[in-house]
């Protein structure tokens, strides 16, 4: 996966952000970063891209992104409402008008019962607030963090361009 793969779907991220005024950070977990990579290997992302954070662990999704550790716990770092704690964790730290957060199973191991590697959930956070989606995805861990990647600048987009 090269990061200039992203890089016509990166450009129509940019310019919806950049049409509305609005800036982004991302909340990364399975993806490691490749989210922000591949935003800030575009010239000119200093206009809307503001930050990412690497949350991997456990402990790291609580110190930089506030999600509480009993959430974890009970639900697991691949859930729903993990997604949405790294999203809404995001967006009130950065400052920003939106965000993204993606925690999965890109494999080959991690596996658990109800949830197989190329589990993914994703979430956004906005002026029209939090949605979050499972994606199941095939592949090798490089096809699903690429995946995870294109999945994650297209509901920016989609967002950046609706407004909410």
């Amino acid at each position: 996966m090269e990061m200039k793969d992203f890089e016509d779907a990166v450009r129509e991220l940019a310019d919806a952000l950049r049409a509305r005024g609005w800036r982004i950070a991302c909340a990364e977990s399975c993806s490691g970063g490749l989210i922000a990579g591949a935003c800030t290997q575009l010239a000119g992302s200093s206009d809307w891209f503001e930050c990412g954070f690497v949350s991997y662990g456990n402990a790291a999704k609580t110190a930089l992104l506030g999600v509480p550790e009993p959430l974890l716990a009970a639900q697991g770092a691949v859930s729903e409402a993990v997604a949405r704690a790294m999203a809404e964790g995001a967006i009130a730290r950065a400052a920003v008008q939106l965000s993204v957060a993606v925690t999965g199973i890109a494999g080959p191991a991690g596996a658990v019962p109800g949830k197989p590697v190329g589990t993914v959930w994703l979430a956004t956070a906005g002026p029209g607030g939090t949605r979050a989606e499972r994606l199941q995805l095939a592949g090798d861990r490089d096809a699903v963090r690429a995946q995870t990647v294109a999945a994650a600048v297209q509901r920016l987009t989609e967002r950046a361009r609706d407004g909410a």
